[in-house]
């Protein structure tokens, strides 16, 4: 069966693809798919996006349509980056590097407990007709003062995750996929997502 991942995001896919491994399933991503436009997230939570991207693109294509929205949360600045993780720098730059630069930049007043993240993720699954099956994922830790590792995608460089003593940045994608926030959503939706997708077979 098809599943596709509604995302651009070639590190996100990659991901979903190593965590999706020991399933039966034929993954395609939007990055197969170039002439779909862009589903706009106007959610002001991860649900809400997740289930918006998800819903919108099975409608069009009529399959599985998998989409997540994660993003890194910093209490001691309200939430943020938060839904608007992927654009925290501003929608002109959208650059990965830019959001770890302004990031940075936000959290130098702070130390300690201060810098205390996490990051979320929310997972939703759908199909035309059908309720969508939505689990969660969250990783905490805390905001390094540098940039430290070369693996992953966006803000692991700057996520130091205590139990193991590195940043997701510089963990393997083996090891990160134990730990991360998507892999622990991936865990909670593969619990439901055999007798959900019975229901939608029926």
């Amino acid at each position: 069966m098809k599943l596709l991942i509604a995302s651009h995001n070639p590190g996100k896919v990659q991901e979903f693809k190593e965590l999706f491994a020991p399933f039966d399933l034929q993954i395609t991503s939007l990055l197969d798919y170039p002439d779909i436009p862009e589903v706009e997230e106007t959610g002001t939570t991860f649900e809400a996006n997740a289930r918006l991207k998800a819903e919108t693109i099975a409608e069009r294509l009529h399959c599985l349509v998998l989409s997540d929205d994660s993003g890194l949360c910093v209490p001691v600045l309200k939430g943020a980056p938060g839904v608007y993780s992927a654009r925290y720098a501003g929608l002109a730059v959208k650059s990965d590097q830019a959001n770890r630069d302004k990031l940075l930049n936000e959290m130098v007043p702070y130390e300690g407990k201060d810098r205390q993240a996490y990051f979320m993720t929310c997972i939703v699954v759908a199909y035309p007709n059908h309720p969508s099956l939505v689990v969660h994922g969250r990783a905490d830790g805390m905001i390094t003062y540098e940039e430290l590792g070369d693996h992953g995608f966006g803000y692991d460089s700057l996520f130091y995750y205590p139990e193991s003593e590195k940043t997701f940045a510089q963990m393997s994608a083996q090891e990160k996929n134990q730990v991360s926030h998507r892999s622990r959503a991936v865990s909670a939706l593969f619990k439901e997502f055999a007798a959900w997708l019975e229901g939608v077979r029926a």
